[in-house]
Protein backbone atom coordinates (compact mmCIF):
# COMPACT_ATOMS: atom_id res chain seq x y z
CA UNK A 1 0.00 0.00 0.00
CA UNK A 2 1.05 3.38 -1.09
CA UNK A 3 1.56 6.19 2.16
CA UNK A 4 -0.41 9.11 0.91
CA UNK A 5 -0.78 12.14 3.22
CA UNK A 6 -2.45 15.48 2.60
CA UNK A 7 -1.85 19.02 3.55
CA UNK A 8 -4.34 21.86 4.00
CA UNK A 9 -2.14 24.65 4.06
CA UNK A 10 -1.03 28.24 2.27
CA UNK A 11 1.27 28.08 -0.33
CA UNK A 12 5.01 30.07 0.37
CA UNK A 13 6.21 30.93 -3.33
CA UNK A 14 9.60 31.00 -1.43
CA UNK A 15 9.36 27.05 -0.99
CA UNK A 16 10.14 27.08 2.66
CA UNK A 17 7.30 26.93 4.48
CA UNK A 18 3.28 26.05 4.17
CA UNK A 19 2.19 23.51 1.27
CA UNK A 20 5.72 23.46 -0.43
CA UNK A 21 7.53 22.51 2.89
CA UNK A 22 4.52 19.58 3.56
CA UNK A 23 4.94 17.94 0.74
CA UNK A 24 8.37 18.15 0.19
CA UNK A 25 9.07 16.56 3.79
CA UNK A 26 6.20 13.77 2.58
CA UNK A 27 7.90 13.18 -0.57
CA UNK A 28 11.45 12.96 1.57
CA UNK A 29 9.76 10.42 4.09
CA UNK A 30 7.96 8.28 1.61
CA UNK A 31 4.61 9.38 1.41
CA UNK A 32 2.72 10.37 -1.64
CA UNK A 33 1.78 13.91 -1.27
CA UNK A 34 -1.53 15.54 -2.08
CA UNK A 35 -2.64 19.37 -1.14
CA UNK A 36 -5.45 21.71 -0.54
CA UNK A 37 -3.98 25.28 -0.44
CA UNK A 38 -6.15 27.96 1.52
CA UNK A 39 -4.24 30.96 0.61
CA UNK A 40 -1.68 31.63 -1.54
CA UNK A 41 1.15 34.12 -0.42
CA UNK A 42 4.05 36.47 -2.48
CA UNK A 43 6.81 35.82 0.01
CA UNK A 44 10.51 35.04 -0.36
CA UNK A 45 13.64 34.39 2.75
CA UNK A 46 12.98 37.92 3.43
CA UNK A 47 9.26 38.14 4.56
CA UNK A 48 5.73 37.92 2.88
CA UNK A 49 4.77 40.75 0.63
CA UNK A 50 1.10 39.91 -0.26
CA UNK A 51 -1.59 37.19 0.87
CA UNK A 52 -4.78 36.30 -1.07
CA UNK A 53 -7.19 33.98 0.98
CA UNK A 54 -8.61 30.98 -1.00
CA UNK A 55 -13.10 31.07 -0.99
CA UNK A 56 -14.31 28.72 1.67
CA UNK A 57 -16.34 27.00 -1.77
CA UNK A 58 -13.26 25.96 -3.17
CA UNK A 59 -11.40 24.82 -0.23
CA UNK A 60 -13.93 22.66 0.41
CA UNK A 61 -13.74 21.79 -3.43
CA UNK A 62 -10.53 20.58 -3.01
CA UNK A 63 -10.99 18.20 -0.28
CA UNK A 64 -14.37 17.22 -1.59
CA UNK A 65 -11.50 15.93 -4.91
CA UNK A 66 -8.99 14.38 -2.97
CA UNK A 67 -10.95 12.26 -0.95
CA UNK A 68 -13.31 11.27 -3.73
CA UNK A 69 -10.64 9.22 -5.63
CA UNK A 70 -7.76 8.92 -2.81
CA UNK A 71 -6.69 6.71 -0.17
CA UNK A 72 -5.63 9.71 2.47
CA UNK A 73 -3.95 8.21 5.64
CA UNK A 74 -3.04 11.37 7.58
CA UNK A 75 -3.82 14.92 7.29
CA UNK A 76 -1.54 17.58 7.74
CA UNK A 77 -3.68 21.65 8.77
CA UNK A 78 -1.62 24.59 8.39
CA UNK A 79 -2.30 28.13 8.88
CA UNK A 80 -6.52 28.83 8.98
CA UNK A 81 -7.06 32.70 9.49
CA UNK A 82 -10.46 33.04 8.73
CA UNK A 83 -13.59 31.71 10.09
CA UNK A 84 -15.36 30.64 7.11
CA UNK A 85 -12.08 28.79 6.38
CA UNK A 86 -11.89 26.98 9.50
CA UNK A 87 -15.54 26.04 8.92
CA UNK A 88 -15.10 24.71 5.82
CA UNK A 89 -12.44 22.60 6.58
CA UNK A 90 -13.97 21.27 10.23
CA UNK A 91 -17.01 20.69 7.80
CA UNK A 92 -14.56 18.39 5.31
CA UNK A 93 -12.78 16.11 8.08
CA UNK A 94 -16.20 15.71 9.08
CA UNK A 95 -17.70 14.64 6.27
CA UNK A 96 -14.83 12.51 4.95
CA UNK A 97 -14.32 10.64 8.27
CA UNK A 98 -10.94 11.49 8.62
CA UNK A 99 -9.25 10.26 12.11
CA UNK A 100 -5.36 11.38 11.93
CA UNK A 101 -5.18 14.88 11.43
CA UNK A 102 -1.86 16.84 12.56
CA UNK A 103 -2.90 20.48 12.95
CA UNK A 104 -0.15 23.21 13.39
CA UNK A 105 -1.87 26.92 14.71
CA UNK A 106 0.10 29.36 12.77
CA UNK A 107 -0.24 32.15 14.80
CA UNK A 108 2.28 34.51 15.39
CA UNK A 109 4.98 35.65 12.65
CA UNK A 110 8.46 35.34 13.61
CA UNK A 111 8.36 39.01 13.85
CA UNK A 112 6.04 38.57 16.70
CA UNK A 113 2.69 40.05 14.91
CA UNK A 114 -0.52 38.18 15.07
CA UNK A 115 -1.40 36.71 11.96
CA UNK A 116 -5.20 35.86 13.40
CA UNK A 117 -7.68 37.54 15.31
CA UNK A 118 -9.61 36.38 18.46
CA UNK A 119 -12.98 35.26 16.54
CA UNK A 120 -10.72 32.80 14.40
CA UNK A 121 -8.59 32.06 17.19
CA UNK A 122 -12.09 30.42 19.40
CA UNK A 123 -13.01 28.82 16.00
CA UNK A 124 -9.83 27.10 15.60
CA UNK A 125 -10.81 25.75 19.74
CA UNK A 126 -14.17 24.96 19.21
CA UNK A 127 -13.83 23.51 15.54
CA UNK A 128 -10.74 21.85 15.37
CA UNK A 129 -9.13 21.21 18.42
CA UNK A 130 -11.37 18.22 18.92
CA UNK A 131 -10.96 16.52 15.46
CA UNK A 132 -7.47 16.70 15.23
CA UNK A 133 -5.36 13.92 16.94
CA UNK A 134 -2.27 15.94 17.62
CA UNK A 135 -1.93 20.01 18.40
CA UNK A 136 1.80 21.40 17.30
CA UNK A 137 1.92 24.94 19.17
CA UNK A 138 4.90 26.76 19.57
CA UNK A 139 5.69 28.86 22.43
CA UNK A 140 3.89 32.05 21.08
CA UNK A 141 1.31 30.08 19.74
CA UNK A 142 0.32 28.65 23.04
CA UNK A 143 0.41 32.01 24.66
CA UNK A 144 -2.19 33.31 22.15
CA UNK A 145 -4.46 30.23 22.83
CA UNK A 146 -3.90 29.96 26.12
CA UNK A 147 -4.23 33.89 26.91
CA UNK A 148 -1.30 33.75 28.79
CA UNK A 149 2.33 34.80 28.55
CA UNK A 150 4.91 32.95 26.61
CA UNK A 151 6.40 29.83 28.81
CA UNK A 152 9.67 30.23 30.14
CA UNK A 153 9.96 26.66 31.75
CA UNK A 154 9.36 23.02 31.08
CA UNK A 155 6.74 23.86 34.25
CA UNK A 156 5.09 26.26 32.35
CA UNK A 157 4.89 24.48 29.12
CA UNK A 158 3.50 21.64 30.68
CA UNK A 159 0.66 23.57 32.07
CA UNK A 160 -0.14 25.33 29.36
CA UNK A 161 -0.02 22.10 26.83
CA UNK A 162 -2.68 20.71 29.70
CA UNK A 163 -4.42 23.85 29.53
CA UNK A 164 -4.94 23.31 25.80
CA UNK A 165 -5.87 19.42 26.43
CA UNK A 166 -8.65 20.82 28.48
CA UNK A 167 -10.17 23.00 25.60
CA UNK A 168 -10.63 19.91 23.72
CA UNK A 169 -7.14 18.19 22.95
CA UNK A 170 -6.35 14.83 22.10
CA UNK A 171 -2.74 15.34 22.59
CA UNK A 172 -0.94 18.46 22.28
CA UNK A 173 3.02 19.07 21.05
CA UNK A 174 4.26 21.86 22.77
CA UNK A 175 7.39 22.78 20.74
CA UNK A 176 10.32 24.75 22.58
CA UNK A 177 12.31 25.55 19.60
CA UNK A 178 11.79 29.28 20.50
CA UNK A 179 13.05 29.06 24.09
CA UNK A 180 16.89 29.55 25.13
CA UNK A 181 19.78 26.64 26.31
CA UNK A 182 21.61 24.19 24.71
CA UNK A 183 18.68 21.91 24.07
CA UNK A 184 15.48 22.66 22.43
CA UNK A 185 12.50 19.87 24.29
CA UNK A 186 9.29 19.28 23.07
CA UNK A 187 6.53 17.93 25.28
CA UNK A 188 4.30 15.56 24.00
CA UNK A 189 1.19 15.99 25.97
CA UNK A 190 -1.84 13.40 26.22
CA UNK A 191 -4.24 12.46 29.02
CA UNK A 192 -1.90 9.72 30.32
CA UNK A 193 1.99 11.06 30.39
CA UNK A 194 3.73 13.75 29.48
CA UNK A 195 6.97 12.60 27.18
CA UNK A 196 9.45 14.90 26.79
CA UNK A 197 11.69 14.88 23.29
CA UNK A 198 14.90 16.84 23.63
CA UNK A 199 17.39 17.51 21.04
CA UNK A 200 20.94 19.72 20.53
CA UNK A 201 19.64 23.55 20.02
CA UNK A 202 21.68 24.40 16.55
CA UNK A 203 23.01 27.54 16.17
CA UNK A 204 21.47 28.89 12.00
CA UNK A 205 19.67 31.57 10.84
CA UNK A 206 18.12 29.03 8.54
CA UNK A 207 15.02 27.67 10.35
CA UNK A 208 12.22 28.71 7.87
CA UNK A 209 9.69 26.33 7.80
CA UNK A 210 10.17 24.26 10.59
CA UNK A 211 7.17 24.07 12.57
CA UNK A 212 5.68 23.27 8.92
CA UNK A 213 7.76 20.40 8.51
CA UNK A 214 7.58 18.96 11.80
CA UNK A 215 4.07 18.64 11.85
CA UNK A 216 3.39 17.32 7.98
CA UNK A 217 6.31 14.64 9.32
CA UNK A 218 4.21 13.54 11.83
CA UNK A 219 1.45 13.28 9.33
CA UNK A 220 3.77 11.44 7.25
CA UNK A 221 4.74 8.61 10.05
CA UNK A 222 1.20 8.87 10.92
CA UNK A 223 0.26 7.86 7.55
CA UNK A 224 2.86 5.04 7.61
CA UNK A 225 0.93 3.97 10.45
CA UNK A 226 3.20 4.66 13.50
CA UNK A 227 1.95 5.70 16.79
CA UNK A 228 1.78 8.60 18.21
CA UNK A 229 4.65 8.35 20.10
CA UNK A 230 7.06 6.82 17.32
CA UNK A 231 5.98 9.22 14.75
CA UNK A 232 6.54 12.25 17.00
CA UNK A 233 9.91 10.73 17.91
CA UNK A 234 11.07 10.14 14.09
CA UNK A 235 9.55 13.65 13.28
CA UNK A 236 12.17 15.34 15.63
CA UNK A 237 14.79 13.28 14.61
CA UNK A 238 14.06 13.81 10.87
CA UNK A 239 13.61 18.18 11.67
CA UNK A 240 17.12 18.31 13.41
CA UNK A 241 18.68 16.42 11.08
CA UNK A 242 17.14 19.04 8.12
CA UNK A 243 18.51 22.40 10.37
CA UNK A 244 21.98 20.66 11.16
CA UNK A 245 21.92 20.68 7.16
CA UNK A 246 20.34 24.05 6.67
CA UNK A 247 23.59 26.02 6.10
CA UNK A 248 24.82 23.44 3.23
CA UNK A 249 21.64 25.34 1.28
CA UNK A 250 22.08 28.75 -0.26
CA UNK A 251 18.82 30.12 -0.81
CA UNK A 252 17.84 33.58 -1.23
CA UNK A 253 19.50 37.09 1.48
CA UNK A 254 17.04 36.47 4.74
CA UNK A 255 15.92 33.14 6.73
CA UNK A 256 16.60 30.46 4.20
CA UNK A 257 14.55 27.02 4.71
CA UNK A 258 15.67 24.00 6.51
CA UNK A 259 16.95 21.21 4.21
CA UNK A 260 14.18 19.02 3.64
CA UNK A 261 16.29 16.45 1.33
CA UNK A 262 19.07 16.30 3.34
CA UNK A 263 19.19 12.54 3.20
CA UNK A 264 18.86 12.43 -0.20
CA UNK A 265 20.76 14.87 -2.33
CA UNK A 266 24.13 13.86 -0.62
CA UNK A 267 23.63 10.30 -2.42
Amino acid sequence: MTAIALTIAGSDSGGGAGIQADLKTFSALGVYGTSVITALTAQNTMGVSAIMDVEPDFISAQMDAVFSDIAVNAVKIGMLSRIHSIEAVAAGLDRHHVTKAVFDPVMVATSGDRLIDDAAVNHLKTLLFSRAVLITPNLHEAAVICGGPVAQSEQEMRAQGEAILGMGAQAVLMKGGHGEGPDCTDLLITPDAVLPFVAPRIATANTHGTGCSLSSAIAAYLAHGLTLEDSVAKAKSYLTAAIQAADQLQIGHGHGPVHHFHAVWDR
